[in-house]
């Protein structure tokens, strides 16, 4: 990530409707492997920070007291309220705020988790606020997965991509920046900096899911490079266009998809 790039809250505007029917949600067996790792009991407090629509929160909830989802979208928090309360989960908390914020009084938690997030934050800032926000014996989670595209799979990926640049420009954009480097790496040495042991890793094997057209046009939605909002009023041109490839790529409107694998890195204090 380039050093000019600066969070603002346009990233992911127009995203929230489209987030959890274009990411590929997280299996069962991930929150499964999370219990077994850690003897999670029902006890003691989740935090998911950049919680999203709770895409995590919500599947992890069940083996907590209190799951505790944060992010600096209010949209995306009114969708994850919206899909706890379908699912019939009421342990849940949302809290809009950004995670530079913490600890905001929020307590102690014996897991805090980042899926798909840590990258947008402030990370040495973040990670030595969340070190401090966990219990005796509490982790801090860092989730790396893929949900919104396949190791292998039908969709052409290729001619989206075209598609996008034709529209927004030849250098990725990021709410009202752009990051023609991508996104930061070297998490690492960011968490140690802060004080973490580790990590212990644990994974999850991936699996083939089968996508409709709709699907596929809600992912490139769900995606900040991508959002709704960057289109302005080419926006329906965009999707037509979009819905055109898809047709063409596959006439039926399926795409399988084969999903890599979720490798979960633990950081102890």
């Amino acid at each position: 990530m380039t050093e000019a790039w600066n969070w603002d809250p346009s990233l992911y505007s127009g995203s929230a409707a489209y987030y959890a029917r274009g990411r590929a949600a997280y299996p069962p067996r991930l929150a499964a492997a999370f219990a077994a790792e850690l003897g999670l009991d029902g006890t003691g407090r989740l935090l998911d920070v950049g919680c999203g629509p709770g895409s995590l929160t919500l599947p992890l909830a069940g083996s907590f007291e209190e799951a505790v989802g944060l992010d600096a979208d209010e949209d995306m928090l009114g969708e994850a309220r919206r899909l706890a309360a379908a699912a019939g989960i009421g342990n849940c908390r949302w809290v809009h705020r950004r995670a530079e914020d913490l600890p905001a009084g929020l307590g102690r938690f014996r897991l805090v988790t980042f899926a798909q997030s840590f990258h947008w934050l402030d990370r040495p800032r973040v990670a030595a606020a969340v070190r401090g926000m966990l219990a005796p014996g509490g982790a801090c989670a860092h989730v790396h997965a893929t949900t919104h595209q396949g190791v292998e799979d039908s969709t052409p990926h290729a001619a989206i991509t075209e598609l996008v640049r034709k529209y927004l420009g030849p250098v990725r954009r990021a709410g009202r920046g752009r990051l023609p480097q991508g996104t930061a790496g070297g998490e690492p040495a960011i968490y140690r900096a802060a004080g973490f042991s580790g990590p212990h890793r644990f994974e999850v094997p991936g699996r083939v899911v089968t996508r409709d057209t709709d699907d596929v046009v809600a992912k490139v939605f769900s995606l900040s490079s991508s959002a709704p909002h960057l289109f302005g009023v080419r926006r329906a041109e965009f999707e037509a266009e979009l819905r055109e490839l898809l047709h063409r790529a596959s006439p039926a409107g399926t795409f399988t998809e084969r999903l890599g694998a979720i490798a979960v890195d633990l950081w102890r204090p």
